[in-house]
């Protein structure tokens, strides 16, 4: 198992020090201080140097940190800064896309930067089934928030099926694919996840890539309810059902604190039916700050075929 991490020449973003339950990150031209509970070590730079550098801070209202409810609060302004801007990842065979980001209320950003390892492998394996197919393939991106995993198959030469159940974040993603100048080839669904594979699968659809991001928690459009401890399997189990057998992959994050990549394998293998000897891809997403210290946020389960 790897523990992965975002290329050092994004010099948009950066890890400038971790601790205390926070971190201090720098994102283009601005840097934000957030609550980060897996950051439990000491930070390197005092309380002033974190005034001095961050630009906003998060701090969290009530409801912060429990089950089931998004990490709600405000952002106090110690500099001036506009409340959305943009930023660029240029991929390593020099594709660029274009990611807005946004001072929300949920704490969250709009980008997690340590994705961008799985960026970079839906980008090349998207590139070289493209390749060996000698046509676009069919990629779709489930719980895909604002596009980013999306952009990168677009970028590749997919044609992709962007589905999340919040019309407010695939909207979102459409203003990154058109910054881009990644102009159609992107279907834009307002879903649920669970249902919409499983009529996939009652249709006989099949895609060569498929990328989950599940929540530990959420809501469909429709009030559809997804736990994680309770929906994984089955959803995989559908995912399995749309896959192409050959010249395809599946990328699962996961950021669920109580899942490991062991665990996410077995339901991986479990729920695809995959024989002995079949290959994953497993081990966890982190950041680095400027100090060395390491920051895991999530795992991630792979199958390329």
């Amino acid at each position: 198992m790897a523990t992965e991490f975002p290329s050092e020449q994004w010099k948009d973003y950066e890890l400038i020090d971790s601790g205390r339950g926070m971190k201090l990150e720098r994102f283009g031209g601005y840097a934000l201080a957030r609550p980060e509970p897996k950051a439990l070590w000491d930070k390197e730079l005092s309380q002033k140097e974190w005034d001095s550098a961050a630009h906003v801070v998060f701090s969290p209202g009530a409801g912060f940190g429990k089950a089931g409810k998004e990490d709600s609060g405000t952002w106090d302004r110690l500099k001036a800064m506009p409340d959305q801007w943009w930023i660029r990842y240029r991929f390593s065979s020099g594709e660029a896309m274009s990611l807005r980001l946004g001072l929300t209320s949920f704490k969250h950003v709009g980008v997690f930067p340590e994705q961008a390892a799985n960026w970079e492998y839906i980008f090349r394996n998207t590139s070289g089934i493209a390749a060996s197919m000698g046509q676009r393939p069919k990629v779709l991106n489930l719980f895909a928030y604002t596009g980013a995993a999306s952009l990168a198959a677009r970028a590749a030469g997919a044609d992709v099926t962007h589905l999340d159940s919040v019309r407010q974040v695939v909207t979102w993603a459409h203003e990154n694919q058109d910054r881009s100048g990644l102009q159609d080839g992107i279907r834009w669904v307002v879903e649920d996840a669970m249902k919409f594979a499983r009529r996939e699968a009652r249709r006989g659809n099949v895609y060569n890539g498929i990328i989950l991001d599940p929540p530990a928690y959420g809501h469909g459009p429709d009030g559809e309810k997804w736990k994680l401890d309770e929906c994984l399997f089955d959803m995989m189990r559908s995912v399995g059902q749309i896959l192409a057998p050959q010249n395809s992959f599946m990328v699962l994050n996961l950021y669920s604190n109580g899942f490991s990549a062991v665990l996410g394998e077995t339901v991986v293998r479990q729920a695809l039916g995959l024989k002995a000897g079949t290959s994953l891809d497993s081990g966890e997403l982190a950041l680095k700050d400027r100090f060395g210290k390491i920051l895991p946020l999530s795992i991630f389960v792979r199958l390329r075929r």
